[in-house]
């Protein structure tokens, strides 16, 4: 499949129109289709293929591999159980593999935290996803939280790149910016705005938000039941460099 040879907007025009097609055809007339700021090559190469959940078996993160060379992801996220058998699925493509660590509460001690990091890079991960201390955060804690995320990525050192997973929807106002400031203070190549805890959709007014505290240094990564093409189109133009789906291949062939 030729990726670039794709209209993206003919394609979630016609998938829009379906949908209204099944639920009736009221309104349809008036129907709008947003613009679309990416083609499906660039759509490709910000999505980080999530093969996270507990059911995952080896037969799916060899299948999960052979999509991203296929589609061209940004990485592949495994478990830290299957870091190794990604890694040597994936090598000599470029394509790296990204371990969460501490994932999904955080709440874990930094000593377990700095061993599954040391064990992910032994074992080929190219990128982390730090959890941070939530339970310190809660806590108003954010000396030990940060203690515990300046020990994760001096272990990490300069051999992959770490993204600081800030869990949104357990912090009230005043913490998210903590937290962001904190992340941005200490170095990190990445925000990931996480929905795991909550079930929240990634939306473009998170991103607006987290870029608005962290600037443009600090790259950001969003996930949160993203399906479609439009949706990663958006949360890019907002300002994500990266977005976590689930669906990656969905949302690369739709239509």
């Amino acid at each position: 499949m030729d990726l670039n040879s794709i209209d993206i907007r003919e394609v979630v025009e016609r998938v829009t129109k379906e949908v209204y097609a099944r639920i009736g055809s009221a309104g349809l007339e008036n129907l709008t289709v947003p613009a679309l700021s990416y083609n499906m090559t660039q759509i490709a190469a910000a999505i980080e293929h999530s093969l996270l959940n507990p059911d995952m078996t080896r037969e799916k993160i060899l299948k999960g591999c052979a999509d991203a060379r296929k589609y061209r992801f940004a990485n592949i996220c495994v478990t830290p159980f299957f870091a190794a058998e990604a890694a040597e699925a994936l090598a000599g493509t470029g394509i790296p593999v990204c371990v969460p660590i501490g994932f999904p509460h955080g709440a874990a001690s930094t000593a377990a935290k700095i061993t599954e990091i040391r064990e992910a890079i032994m074992n080929g991960a190219g990128e982390l996803d730090l959890s941070l201390q939530i339970v310190a955060i809660k806590s108003g804690d954010y000396d030990a939280a940060r203690k515990d995320l300046d020990a994760m990525l001096s272990a990490a050192g300069s051999r992959v790149k770490v993204k600081a997973i800030y869990e949104q929807g357990l912090y009230t106002e005043e913490e998210k910016v903590k937290v962001l400031t904190m992340a941005k203070q200490a170095g990190v190549d990445f925000i990931k705005i996480s929905n795991a805890l909550t079930g929240k959709k990634a939306v473009v007014e998170d991103v607006k938000f987290v870029r608005s505290i962290i600037g443009k240094s600090i790259g950001i990564k969003i996930d949160g039941g993203v399906k479609d093409a439009a949706t990663v189109s958006a949360l890019l133009a907002a300002g994500a460099n990266r977005v976590g789906a689930s669906a990656s291949v969905q949302i690369v062939t739709q239509g």
